[in-house]
């Protein structure tokens, strides 16, 4: 017999960083948590709920959504995004029940390992480098000015803010994948100045097996057009191949419009698995 929610409860203070609620029944069990991801920025904040398989479309996620949006609501920010559903699922159904907006569809693909034939085509001007982990000390000043590389990925219609980097969150980022058992890699192209620019990075698996994952890929604005997005990520595929011999393919996702990437993916030989959509919240301010 399914419990009712008979209270939402506060498991860390509503106005820190990270609040989070969690939905009980009447019997005092979990059934369901709700957590905000406040940006530093003040953008919209990032919202995830979870609920018990058992206690789906019970109106639990709803009051949990209320609870998120009230705080968000008195903290003055502009919106809550929504995790990425995939498109057609239970989630999605969920998002457009709750009044959420649309706002951005991302492309889900694979790059089989086994058969891809892709060249490095160097860039004049530029060389590259690789590491693994945290960034080498003479380069992690030029890497975090790099990072500005994503600030203009295309967002659609998402209230979305870009991150701000410094060394200390790139040293916190690469040791929080190391603590999960995985591996950071990293290839950027540094040019003439000694300046990075650009990069792409990949979370391998600890035993180098299955699929990797890709956490992005950046050109800064000066140096676009000359075909370094390709010319990175073709020699870290290389580079992850002959070190990860029983890594079997490598994970994207890319929102629709974003073409320039699309491009150079399909190019790789990347293949569409599936597609998801981000739903949004707007507040009132």
């Amino acid at each position: 017999m399914r419990r009712m929610v008979t209270r939402i409860n506060a498991l860390t203070d509503p106005s820190g960083d990270n609040p989070v609620w969690i939905a009980e029944g009447d019997d005092g069990r979990p059934l369901g948590t709700a957590r905000l991801f406040i940006p530093a920025g003040g953008g919209a904040a990032d919202l995830r709920i979870t609920v018990h398989p058992a206690e789906r479309r019970t109106g639990v996620g709803t009051r949990l959504l209320h609870a998120a949006v009230g705080s968000a609501t008195e903290r003055g920010l502009p919106g809550l995004l929504g995790p990425a559903v995939e498109e057609g699922s239970a989630g999605e159904s969920f998002c457009v029940a709750s009044g959420m907006r649309r706002v951005l569809a991302l492309t889900y693909t694979r790059l089989d390992l086994a058969v891809f034939r892709g060249e490095a085509g160097a860039v004049d001007g530029y060389r590259l480098v690789h590491w693994a982990g945290a960034v080498p000390d003479e380069l992690a000043g030029t890497y975090a000015r790099s990072r500005r590389a994503m600030d203009d990925m295309p967002m659609d219609d998402a209230a979305w803010t870009p991150d701000v980097w410094d060394v200390e969150r790139l040293h916190r980022v690469a040791a929080a994948v190391a603590e999960r058992g995985e591996i950071l890699l990293t290839t950027a192209a540094i040019g003439a100045d000694g300046e990075i620019a650009g990069f792409t990075e990949v979370v391998v698996a600890g035993d180098g097996a299955g699929d990797g994952q890709h956490y992005g890929t950046g050109v800064l604005p000066e140096h676009r057009g000359r075909g370094l997005a390709r010319w990175l990520k073709a020699a870290q595929i290389e580079e992850i191949r002959a070190r990860f011999p029983k890594l079997e393919g490598l994970l994207a996702d890319t929102a629709d419009s974003n073409t320039v990437m699309r491009r150079v993916n399909d190019a790789l030989g990347y293949r569409p698995t599936h597609r998801s959509l981000l739903y949004q919240i707007d507040l009132p301010r």
